[in-house]
Parts: C-alpha cells; sequence; structure tokens
C-alpha cells in the first residue's frame, strides 16, 4: 500500500513538473556570438577573470517563488566594506535569449573595484510578456535591499546596469523610479525598487522612432506590433518616462546608430533639468561588444568610473 502510494506521489509530481515547463531560446550566447563577430573581428578574445579574495561569489539565490516558478540572482560582493554601492545586471538577448550567467564577468569586474554586483534571473518573452520580466527586476532590487546587510550594500546607492535588450530593461526601470505600472503589489518587501544610476550599454530608449528599427523580437514581447497595441510600445520607452525625477544616466554605445534610438531626445530632458548623463562611444565596435575583449575592459572602465564619480 505504501509503494502504491509513493507511485501515485511520484507520478502526479511528474506531471505537474512537465505542466509547468515552458520554453527556453538558447539562441544567444557568448560562443554562440563569438563565432560570428571573429570573422570581422579576428583580434577579439573571451576575457578571463580569475576570482578575487575580496569579491565573495554566490550563485543561484532565490529571490522571489510564484507557485513552482523560483527566480535566482548571483551575487559578486566586495568584502572590504560593510557598504558598498550596488549595480545591478540584467543580461541581453532579445527580451527572448540569453541568461544571467552572461553578466557574470561584468559583475566580478565592477565588483573588484569596491561594489556589491547581482547578476538576475528574470523571465523572458517565451514565458511571460511585458512588463513581467521589469517587475521581476524590479523585486530582485526590493529583495537585494530588504537583504543589504548581508550584501554589504547601501540601499541609498544602487545602480541598474543592463546590455542590449537589457539596456532597455535598465533606462526603463531608471525612469519608473515612481512608477505604479511596473510595481508587484503582491511582492512582500519593506523597500522600494528606487534606483539612483543608470547604466545603458546599447540599449534602445524608444521603440517607435525615427531612429528606431525594432520589429518582431519587440513585438514579441510586447505582445503585439505598433499599431495593434501602441501604448505598450510608448509605455515601454524609457524616453516617454523621462523626467526631472530621473537619476543620472550612462549610455556606453556601440558604433551600431539603431541601438540608440531615442538617446540624444532624451539626453535633451536630462540636461534640462541639469541631471548628469555621459555617452561614451566605441569606435569599430559590434553589437555585443561588452562580452570580448578589448572592448570588454573599456566597459568595465567607464562604468567604473561613471559609478564612482555618482556614488563615492
Amino acid at each position: 500500500m505504501r509503494k502504491l502510494k509513493l507511485i501515485l506521489v511520484l507520478f502526479f509530481n511528474a506531471i505537474v513538473m512537465q505542466s509547468q515547463q515552458y520554453k527556453v531560446d538558447t539562441s544567444y550566447t557568448i560562443k554562440s556570438t563569438y563565432a560570428k563577430l571573429i570573422k570581422k573581428y579576428p583580434f577579439i578574445t573571451i576575457p578571463e577573470i580569475k576570482s578575487n579574495p575580496a569579491v565573495k561569489e554566490t550563485f543561484d539565490l532565490v529571490y522571489n517563488q510564484e507557485q513552482d516558478r523560483v527566480l535566482h540572482l548571483d551575487a559578486f560582493v566586495n568584502t572590504k566594506k560593510k557598504k558598498n554601492p550596488a549595480v545591478i545586471m540584467i543580461h541581453g538577448g532579445g527580451w527572448r535569449s540569453g541568461n544571467k550567467n552572461q553578466m557574470q564577468f561584468i559583475g566580478k569586474g565592477i565588483a573588484a573595484k569596491g561594489y556589491s554586483c547581482f547578476a538576475i534571473e528574470y523571465r523572458l518573452s517565451l514565458e511571460a510578456k511585458y512588463p513581467t520580466g521589469v517587475i521581476d527586476v524590479k523585486n530582485a532590487i526590493k529583495f537585494i535591499k530588504d537583504n543589504a546587510a548581508k550584501f554589504n550594500v547601501d540601499p541609498n546607492k544602487i545602480a541598474v546596469l543592463g546590455c542590449s535588450s537589457g539596456g532597455q530593461m535598465a533606462a526603463l526601470i531608471g525612469t519608473t523610479n515612481t512608477n505604479p505600472l511596473f510595481e508587484d503589489k503582491n511582492f512582500k518587501s519593506r523597500s522600494s525598487s528606487k534606483v539612483h544610476a543608470i547604466i545603458d550599454v546599447d540599449g534602445v530608449l524608444a521603440f517607435k522612432h525615427p531612429e528606431s528599427s525594432e520589429g518582431d523580437m519587440a513585438a514579441f514581447w510586447l505582445g503585439g506590433k505598433s499599431d495593434e497595441i501602441p501604448q505598450n510600445w510608448k509605455n515601454a520607452s524609457a524616453l516617454s518616462h523621462t523626467d526631472k525625477n530621473t537619476p543620472p544616466v550612462l549610455y556606453i554605445c556601440s558604433s551600431i546608430p539603431r541601438f540608440h534610438a531615442g538617446r540624444d531626445d532624451m539626453i535633451q530632458i536630462l540636461n534640462q533639468y541639469k541631471i548628469y548623463n555621459e555617452v561614451q562611444t566605441i569606435p569599430d565596435s559590434p553589437h555585443s561588444f561588452w562580452f570580448y575583449e578589448p572592448w570588454f575592459t573599456q566597459t568595465i572602465s567607464y562604468s567604473v568610473r561613471f559609478l564612482d564619480k555618482i556614488f563615492k
């Protein structure tokens, strides 16, 4: 009888697990992108970042769970001080692919300079549409603030850094600090998701814009084409929310103009309110430049210099 019960339990669990599986797009990786870029840029290399004794690395920490869907983050914490500025890191992949592991190099590199860095897992478009992924990252920010002492974090010095589609999300998160549209009322936290600085690495600032050429990937994430759901395309654009409350911004840009759509218009607004902003363009660089040397070192250098200016 006990064996029969055990078999039934295992069978039921297997059915539940199968029903909860979701598709994962693994097309965007550091190695696959390297294979494409090496033909045009034969000098590039994948950086080797050794572990730093001053940086504590912790992987796959749970920051939220909804039913059986568990979301994780990786932490890279500089232990020399009890309170560091924090950097929330969002991977790219067209809102559809990529994963938090792709931010480990950047996390280790910035953490070594006196920061606590966090690579965030969030739900992608095959699993959940906009704005779920944005809300996931905001929940992660709340979790990190709630556990600030554990992570050596100063909750009043939080930056958000994203690459490509992650850069778009970082800019959106930073420009919607007080916007209830992107807040999860069911997430239990005593903290806000407010951030105090934005680093946008080659992420668009406006979806519907003369400089933008966003198409199927954006439409799939946003839930429809721009003429079908124009409000989503507008609300998902950081440019739509930029105002006097926007924190300082660093734009690290490739040499490909379409990834900067809306940037110059956003800078005009920032300048109007005397909000510090900075543009660093890496000449003759492709999209995804941040994965590879010699551009990886430049990305870290620009980021740390900006963060030091804002927080230190």
